[in-house]
């Protein structure tokens, strides 16, 4: 599965794509040749056309990758409308009511239904997310706007094996998402782990799951979907993605053809050669990527990926020369007090300080930064601390070097928590796909895999295994 957006919004309807792979993958009149062709000639053609005809479907396969608009003539336009008008009714009254202080467990329960004139859509821990999407500096308001606007949803179309449907909005700042009931159950019976897991690691690298509902329409199947944060964005100029599980097998993706607009994300054997250049954020990277895979871990799933996808910073953006006030200000946004997803009292700053708070002089323990001062009051220099190395398992911000990592200098940017700024280049990083148990079903997996690769890494190990490899990937990939 991937959580991405393209580069370029193509504004083609899926259904005249498919209208085309359709056409191009017909049978072609059988052309026996004129009467008494020699067989060998009447064979050579019918080769000939064969080769055509798996070229052209080739062709097709790649024209259908990317985004597509979901207009009146597109199979999922009646879908995506309800959607939009059950998530309008939804989000307002989260506008009308907003969640407490407090959330409760009745909150983590709630399952909320409303009627429609051709659909029902049940919103589930609506409360919760409410209160999480708070934290991460997105207003009801300026959600609902995004996901409920009059412009059409895009669709996604990618050489993933998912049969989930992914729908973006027309900013591609949010990703629906198709799930299945067992999906949604285990997202649900580990919510409040995860949000505590973000309240103690605003900076987590995990996906940010913002609202799970189920909308049911007459005479045909319900559909759960869930509405996430996309890791990618803004992506104006994104160069490259790519999908990285720390393995090889069927890790290998044919690149788009040179010059072509199509949307390829590339996996692990296509990254082979390059680095993550981070410099002295390298440090809070490794570590955050430990902290999160532990979490992972100890909730006994794996196959999860790890997005990536970079573009060229600007030449002023490489230079920046941020005034001491600047410094404190995005400081403060990636401070961890008040970071709690239930905390929202300066909304619209990710991991704010609370409103006492705000006049408390930074001190090199409060900052995380070390400032040093040459006597000029004109200015300060400045270079971020790398946090000690945490351990495997620890997940409490209650050590005082741990809580160094909390503290990372956000850009301003609307999706700051999964961007980290190298010297040279900007990074898109996020860890998606959290969903797929080790059970026995995949342990028998894990036994069939071995016996045909032996030797070689494979998606399908133990928790354990997958935690330590991708940590290992994220180690031998950056500097």
């Amino acid at each position: 599965m991937f959580l991405w957006t393209s580069t370029t919004s193509c504004r083609v309807s899926q259904c005249q794509c498919l209208d085309q792979s359709q056409n191009s993958s017909r049978p072609e009149m059988e052309m026996s040749g004129a009467p008494g062709m020699p067989g060998r000639q009447q064979q050579q053609q019918r080769s000939g056309t064969v080769k055509r005809r798996r070229w052209g479907g080739l062709r097709q396969q790649w024209k259908l990758l990317g985004l597509f608009e979901i207009d009146q003539q597109h199979e999922f336009y009646s879908l995506t409308s309800m959607m939009k008008e059950g998530l309008a009714a939804a989000i307002q009254t989260t506008i009308d009511n907003p969640p407490t202080k407090d959330l409760s467990d009745d909150d983590f329960r709630s399952e909320v239904t409303q009627d429609h004139k051709e659909f029902s859509l049940e919103t589930f821990a609506g409360p919760v997310f409410a209160s999480l999407r708070g934290s991460l500096g997105i207003t009801e308001e300026e959600y609902q706007q995004s996901l409920c606007s009059e412009n059409c949803y895009l669709q996604f179309i990618s050489n993933s094996k998912s049969k989930a449907d992914f729908f973006l909005t027309n900013d591609k700042r949010f990703f629906l998402k198709t799930q299945n009931k067992r999906e949604i159950k285990f997202l649900l019976a580990n919510l409040k782990i995860y949000i505590k897991h973000l309240k103690n690691y605003p900076h987590s690298l995990l996906v940010k799951f913002l609202g799970v509902h189920k909308i049911r329409i007459p005479g045909s199947r319900k559909k759960y979907f869930i509405v996430m944060q996309s890791v990618f964005y803004p992506d104006d100029r994104i160069n490259a993605r790519y999908d990285i599980k720390g393995c090889e097998v069927s890790r290998w993706t044919e690149p788009a053809p040179e010059g072509s607009q199509i949307i390829v994300v590339l996996k692990d054997l296509n990254f082979e050669g390059q680095f993550i250049s981070l410099e002295h954020q390298r440090s809070w990277l490794i570590q955050q990527v430990e902290i999160d895979t532990n979490f992972l871990q100890r909730l006994n799933v794996l196959d999860y990926s790890f997005l990536l996808a970079y573009q060229p910073l600007h030449q002023d953006e490489r230079n920046q020369s941020l005034s001491f006030a600047s410094l404190i200000v995005r400081t403060k946004r990636s401070v961890n007090p008040g970071s709690s997803p239930i905390y929202t009292s300066v909304v619209g700053v990710p991991g704010a300080v609370p409103d006492d708070d705000a006049s408390r002089p930074f001190s090199e323990s409060d900052s995380g930064l070390k400032l040093s001062h040459d006597g000029d009051t004109t200015g300060s220099s400045f270079s971020p601390t790398c946090p000690e190395h945490v351990g495997p398992g620890a997940d409490t911000p209650e050590i005082p070097d741990f809580k160094t990592q909390n503290r990372r200098l956000l850009p301003n940017l609307k999706n700051p928590l999964h961007v980290i700024d190298g010297p040279e280049q900007r990074y898109f990083i996020g860890i998606i796909d959290i969903f797929t148990v080790y059970s026995f079903k995949k342990r028998l997996e894990h036994l069939w895999k071995s016996l045909r690769h032996p030797g070689r890494s494979f998606s399908t190990v133990s928790p354990d295994a997958y935690c330590l490899r991708l940590c290992q990937w994220v180690q031998d990939h950056t500097k």
